[in-house]
């Protein structure tokens, strides 16, 4: 491994006290009515689109598989409170055993692997506003022909849901890339938290309202509707955002040399050749990687496979299941926002150092989930106290989006996107391979065998905590240092 930078405290307070001296030659441009909150509010509602259109087949798959397919199950599996009385079941539903509703479910993955890095790299290069805008469209036009995919046939299923996965495999490294140009230091965590809370939102109301669309509609309805939504974002995010200040024309002059000089330090203006060999072989980079894996092993098993846990465990009906799987994305996203708000507190106002804060936000959001996991797995046929646990579980996720989430700006805010492709490559297996290996160990859909998936998800969880609380780093490093320009004569 290289050298990742120097790991002495009197550095590290040396780089937040240059940023803090350098917001102070440089007055703090007012956060209401500006251009960068702005951005985080469309990207927000961009996120939302992104997850709608990701959650929403979870739901719809208990809908589309026949109900009278024979099923064994335990009796430890609940007692059912599903009512019929007065539902329209009028679209088609299908025969698919627990694999092939596994494969369908994960395939989305195996597209958005594709494009992390190529996506990260493009956006870097050449800008994030239009690469992130039709990764989203493309993956909305795919969404409005899923109910006919699912008429051909399972694999026409999995292929829409594969090229929905390339559109949307630029969307986060995109983001990272816009916010390299627009965030300034010590309003990160806020403000990457605020855009990114839009997945949680995404999820909360997606799960939901899938429900009740299936329940008085019928499921094809479910990709109309969020295929819609995508389009008016779509046309919003055309015409109200730019890649940087120094397009933007509507910013004010305040707002624009606030940001700019807060960063000038820290991004290239003019990305020259990419340090591959630095990138791969630095040390906070892997720990991120680690992190981001082990986070999302838990969050994507949950994210498939939470409203089949509801339904075949639990015992909840259609309309039950959308609204009680979104409880624990509403906590995430809750303590998402006030954990970014905090973080910035303690770097800015309480001068923590930024590793400290992103490590201890990292090991909360990782390891309290992990717990209340577990916990879930032995409440029994104790509805109420499952959702509870697995609520709490989700919610104190939600505090390591200002952990790991957003280190890729701390430690190289230059290549923040191409860092994300890099960890995002990794964190979308568990996607690929979670939903494959649960329905694999949950064939009978007994307690028994959900406690061991919680059990494998929490123990991955821990590892990763452990191995970015040993090498993680929150300053930049040496090969992302912006080499200082030339005077001019």
């Amino acid at each position: 491994m290289s050298r990742d930078g120097s790991d002495s405290e009197e550095e590290e307070r040396e780089a937040l006290l240059q940023t803090r001296e350098r917001g102070a030659r440089t007055p703090r441009a007012p956060a209401c009515c500006s251009a960068r909150y702005g951005l985080a509010l469309v990207s927000c509602y961009g996120f939302f689109v992104v997850y709608s259109l990701r959650v929403n087949l979870s739901v719809a798959m208990v809908d589309m598989i026949n109900a009278t397919e024979p099923a064994n199950h335990s009796a430890s599996v609940c007692p059912s409170s599903q009512t019929v009385a007065g539902r329209n079941h009028t679209a088609r539903v299908y025969d698919w055993d627990s694999e092939t509703q596994g494969w369908i479910l994960g395939s989305f993955f195996y597209g958005y692997i594709l494009t992390q890095v190529p996506g990260g790299y493009l956006a870097s290069r050449y800008g994030a506003k239009w690469l992130m805008g039709l990764g989203i469209l493309s993956t909305v036009i795919f969404t409005l022909l899923t109910p006919l995919a699912a008429d051909l046939g399972a694999g026409y299923l999995i292929a829409v849901r594969v090229l929905e996965g390339i559109g949307e495999g630029v969307t986060y490294p995109s983001m990272y890339a816009m916010w390299a140009a627009w965030a300034p230091p010590l309003e990160r965590s806020r403000l990457l938290t605020l855009s990114f809370t839009g997945a949680q939102l995404g999820t909360v109301i997606a799960l939901p309202l899938s429900g009740e669309i299936c329940y008085y509609l019928d499921w094809t309805w479910i990709f109309y509707v969020f295929g819609m939504v995508g389009l008016v974002w779509f046309v919003l995010w055309s015409l109200l955002v730019f890649n940087s200040p120094d397009r933007h024309p509507r910013i004010s002059d305040r707002e624009r040399t606030y940001i700019c000089s807060s960063l000038e330090n820290e991004v290239s203006r003019e990305l020259g050749p990419v340090p591959w060999g630095s990138i791969l072989t630095c040390r906070p980079l892997w720990a991120i990687v680690v992190a981001h894996f082990s986070y999302n092993w838990t969050f994507y098993t949950l994210l498939t496979l939470l409203p089949t846990y509801m339904k075949n465990v639990l015992g909840f009906s259609i309309q039950q299941n959308g609204v009680l799987s979104a409880l624990p994305y509403l906590g995430s996203g809750l303590l998402a926002v006030g954990g970014g708000q905090l973080a910035d507190y303690l770097r800015d106002a309480r001068q923590y150092r930024t590793v400290v804060v992103r490590k201890a936000f990292s090991l909360v959001g990782m390891v309290g989930p992990a717990v209340f996991l577990v916990a879930a797995g032995y409440t029994g046929c104790n509805p109420l106290l499952a959702v509870v646990f697995l609520t709490i579980s989700s919610s104190l996720g939600g505090l390591s989006a200002s952990g790991f989430n957003i280190n890729h700006l701390d430690i190289a805010p230059s290549y923040a996107g191409i860092l994300l492709g890099i960890t995002n490559t990794f964190a979308t297996i568990p996607g690929m391979v979670g939903p494959v290996v649960a329905r694999a160990l949950t064939k009978n859909n007994t307690m028994e065998e959900w406690q061991l998936v919680f059990y494998i998800s929490a123990g991955i969880n821990l590892l990763g905590a452990a191995f970015y609380t040993v090498f993680g780093r929150g300053t930049v490093q040496p090969w992302a240092v912006p080499k200082p320009r030339p005077l001019q004569d």
